[in-house]
């Protein structure tokens, strides 16, 4: 009986060794080109050791929540549901907020399957410090090790806890880890993404990724962890001079505006929606308006009934404000932006992986985000859900 027990914890110990390690490590607002500007030693050592592309597109709209959920499930907002970072359910009268943590944890408004779901459901344990969605209140649709998001929490005890995880006995210790930091993001809002504070968040990023390798290193696991560091969008410089007034122009239509300073959605009365309709198209300057369901079909922003009946996309660097909106930036300075056309460069990010299943020092064209989810399912040798949009055969290239 004993030697049958020590064979059954030998064979399980050697299974979970078997698994593959995965740490998908997120920069916000990294932009693609960031690396180019001579202040990232580490990120440098890392790709030539692995895999980098030109630029990580991200899907439409270019903004956090939207692309972290098209990162985790291989699918496009107007089908995984977060359509922007808030957005309303007009027939139900509910309201999803990124700041709001009841929202943010309610599964209802997540209709895609999130990779940890996909991994629990066929045996691999996953955990998740900060992503958004990791936090839904539903067990079994969440990794089995979450931590609550904090802005504020030190990266130092982000990395720590990573570490912490993968010390854990071998049937306790995940194998697909989740990590983020915002420094690149909120650095470049505030001061756009060409100034000295950006530059100082990429060398702090940067600063990160080499903590990340020295720590496995410390617990001999560099060379049997996959990371993959990736951002869900870019940045591009603001003007307070590009600024398009649209409550001015639909002045007396009651017109309800959802979204404002890059996407814009409006849902006027209906029976004023033409009208709306044809007074934004004579004003068109610098933005384009758009019935939903006449959205260009590459956008794949028009298919869900939470997307408004007006979309406004304006060009990249305009402002799209209500009155509020205006009155707000002419008090509070931003010097960057994302959220715009995901076909622009300005809205790419970054995509660089090192580890056992990658090729080394392999340099790609640019990826889709949206083909990670697939790429990760290779990586495990699980089945992937047969309703997204990510295609393995546009990826899969970059593993040995």
């Amino acid at each position: 009986m004993k030697k049958l027990i020590l064979f059954l914890f030998i064979s399980i110990s050697l299974l979970a060794q078997s698994k593959p390690y995965v740490l998908l490590v997120s920069f916000d607002g990294f932009r693609w080109d960031y690396m180019n500007r001579g202040i990232t030693p580490n990120l440098e050592k890392i790709k030539k050791e692995g895999v980098w592309a030109l630029s990580l597109q991200p899907t439409f709209p270019s903004k956090t929540f939207p692309n972290h959920q098209s990162i985790i499930t291989g699918m496009y907002p107007e089908n995984h549901g977060i359509i922007a970072n808030s957005f309303e359910d007009k027939y139900k009268n509910e309201v999803y907020r990124m700041n709001d943590s009841n929202s943010v944890n309610n599964a209802k408004w997540y209709w895609g399957e999130a990779f940890w779901e996909t991994a629990e459901r066929q045996g691999i344990k996953t955990a998740s410090y900060f992503w958004p969605g990791s936090e839904v209140k539903l067990s079994y649709r969440k990794p089995t090790y979450v931590e609550a998001y904090e802005h504020t929490r030190p990266y130092d005890t982000r990395i720590k806890g990573v570490i912490k995880w993968l010390q854990l006995p071998q049937e306790k210790r995940p194998h697909f880890i989740t990590l983020y930091f915002s420094e690149t993001d909120s650095k470049g809002h505030a001061f756009g993404p060409n100034s000295k504070e950006v530059n100082e968040a990429i060398k702090l990023l940067d600063e990160v990724a080499g903590k990340i390798f020295s720590k496995l290193e410390e617990i001999n696991m560099k060379d049997s962890v996959n990371v993959i560091f990736v951002s869900d969008h870019g940045m591009t410089e603001i003007f307070k001079e590009r600024v398009i007034n649209v409550e001015k122009i639909l002045a007396g239509y009651n017109c309800k505006f959802l979204d404002e300073s890059v996407l814009m959605t409006i849902e006027p009365p209906k029976d004023k929606l033409k009208e709306v309709y044809d007074l934004l198209k004579k004003n068109e300057n610098h933005f384009k308006v758009y019935y939903r369901h006449e959205v260009p079909e590459y956008f794949h922003f028009s298919n869900n009934y939470l997307i408004p009946s007006l979309v406004l996309i304006p060009d990249i660097g305009w402002n799209l404000l209500t009155e509020k909106g205006v009155k707000r930036m002419e008090t509070v300075y931003v010097g960057g932006n994302h959220g715009y056309d995901n076909n622009h460069l300005d809205m790419h990010g970054f995509f660089i992986a090192r580890g056992p299943n990658f090729k080394k020092n392999y340099f790609t064209g640019s990826l889709k985000n949206i083909d990670i989810y697939p790429l990760l399912c290779k990586i495990f040798n699980i089945i992937p859900r047969s309703n997204i949009d990510g295609k393995l055969e546009r990826i899969e290239f970059i593993l040995k």
